[in-house]
């Protein structure tokens, strides 16, 4: 990524720390995250043309407050503070920030009070009311020299401030986020005009420069890849592949947690379309022994990783041994699974395929799209020449169908979930609907209830349908689907699922539900 001007973004512990880079790749400049604590050692490692300083849920009055490395102000590059970020750069900078003020969460007015300043310029005026979305209980209460006001909100009375002659810039409200509907024409100012970063980073350069890593990294070694059939596993599979070709065996278990029909479709896309070296371990049995009366979330998801590790380690032995092990780690996944270390984000829930691998595998982990959004790993799928029929499809867990079955996890359950979802995908592809769609898939709930068919009293499952929009899955609100539609699916899975005697339909955004349900 030498070639390339670059942004260092400081992560605070914010959860929506990933859509500043995610408005900041959407500009076509390359931009990296690093943990407060090691923001100094990147800085000087990545030379960036400019900074942004996340928010995050602590307070600077709170003992060993997170800041940031007092060398980034004073050399010369543009900087830009959100929310705690904003706090942080006051305090460090003379400022003074103070708590038990009324707080403000949701949304909130901005008036412009001086719009003399690249970050607001072609975007907000002098005397304008705009729409921002807040989360903070302290405030800055007085500037730091050399700042002026730019913004003011009902709670926040230094809510925008900037410094132009050191481009020195700072929100209390989070640009970051939709709710703030013009926050990614500001980041724009700042990423374009203030720091003057050239938008040369495309899916192009990045698979260049990838495959230059993985020969790197990788060198003579063997690399086993973790094959699920989902996208991210078989873009990457398909990228190594070009970097070190015969170097690299597929490996796909199948845990008999797939989708209707997938497990034939991977090992026939694998061997006989792109004709990559593929081991099929068919491994139904030892997966659903493990789970029998397993019921809690956390705990499905790390039986099945662990056992995932153990099955790759099987067969890296058998295979002569492999010194690496590729996976599709995306961004998401390790946003919403590492608390960094010794920092304050907050973990949501764990991935079967984030946090390193046991001592024991002597393995080391290649992970080329783990600084990647979802919609940049389908854009680099079809850099690799994949078909859009392919790198369209909805995301896929990895732990399957696993964590869509709430409770304990039987076959009688995992057939009936199976043959439902393929009904609910059918009338979805049918409706026109699939691509608009980010995912869509069936739940079988942990319940059953009474009904009645034909003439007899039935006690049978509940089946739940998700279909959620979004641009990355940091955020989500559900589809909303036509009643009709509704109706059609459910008599269909009704009719034809036996097993299953009532549907219903999920209507919870993200947040402050995830997006699958365990």
């Amino acid at each position: 990524m030498t070639d390339h001007d670059k942004i260092l973004i400081v992560d605070f512990g914010s959860q929506v720390t990933q859509l500043i880079a995610r408005r900041i790749r959407e500009e076509k400049v390359y931009c990296e995250i690093v943990p407060f604590q090691k923001a100094a050692e990147a800085f000087a490692r990545i030379k960036p043309k400019g900074v942004i300083l996340s928010g995050g849920p602590a307070s600077v009055h709170e003992a060993n407050a997170p800041l940031a490395p007092p060398e980034i102000f004073t050399a010369g590059v543009p900087i830009l503070g959100i929310c705690y970020g904003e706090q942080a750069m006051a305090q460090q900078l003379g400022g003074k920030v103070e708590g038990g003020h009324h707080r403000e969460f949701g949304r909130a007015e901005l008036e412009v009070v001086d719009d003399a300043s690249p970050l607001l310029e072609g975007v907000w005026q002098k005397g304008g009311r705009y729409p921002v979305w807040m989360s903070h209980g302290d405030r800055v209460t007085q500037l730091p020299p050399g700042f002026r006001v730019l913004g003011v909100s009902e709670n926040a009375p230094i809510a925008m401030i900037g410094d132009d002659a050191r481009k020195f810039y700072a929100t209390q409200f989070h640009l970051e986020v939709m709710h703030t509907p013009q926050g990614a024409a500001l980041l724009r100012n700042f990423v374009r005009n203030i720091v003057g970063a050239r938008g040369d980073w495309t899916m192009r350069a990045f698979r260049e420069e990838a495959i230059d890593k993985i020969r790197a990294q990788v060198g003579k070694g063997r690399v086993i890849c973790g094959l699920s059939g989902g996208v991210d596993s078989s873009v990457v599979a398909v990228l190594i592949h070009e970097a070190i070709g015969a170097q690299l065996t597929c490996v796909f278990v199948d845990h008999g947690l797939l989708r209707k029909g997938e497990a034939e479709q991977v090992v026939s896309l694998f061997r006989d379309h792109y004709n990559i070296p593929l081991v099929h371990v068919n491994a139904e049995k030892l997966f659903l022994d493990a789970l029998a009366g397993i019921t809690d979330p956390e705990a499905k998801r790390k039986t099945i990783g662990k056992l995932f590790i153990d099955v790759f380690d099987a067969e890296a032995k058998k295979l002569g041994g492999a010194e690496f092990l590729a996976q599709g780690t995306l961004y998401p996944d390790v946003i919403e699974s590492v608390s960094f270390s010794g920092g304050p984000s907050v973990t949501i829930k764990s991935h079967h395929n984030v946090g390193g691998l046991p001592a024991r595998m002597n393995m080391k982990l290649v992970e080329p799209v783990r600084e990647l959004f979802k919609d940049e790993v389908r854009a680099l799928g079809r850099e690799l020449g994949l078909t859009d029929a392919f790198v369209g499809r909805h995301p896929f867990p990895g732990p399957g169908l696993a964590i869509r079955c709430p409770g304990e996890i039987t076959r009688e359950k995992l057939e009936i979930l199976r043959s439902a979802d393929a009904i609910y995908i059918e009338e979805i592809r049918k409706a026109g609907l699939y691509d608009i769609i980010w995912q869509a898939f069936a739940v079988i709930l942990p319940v059953k209830t009474v009904g009645v068919m034909g003439d007899g009293r039935t006690y049978d499952f509940v089946v739940g349908l998700r279909a959620v929009t979004s641009t990355d899955g940091m955020t989500a609100d559900f589809y909303p689907f036509d009643i009709a539609f509704l109706g059609r699916v459910a008599t269909r899975i009704i009719n034809e699922v036996k097993g299953v005697n009532r549907v219903v339909y999920d209507v919870t955004s993200k947040p402050p539900g995830t997006i699958e349900w365990e």
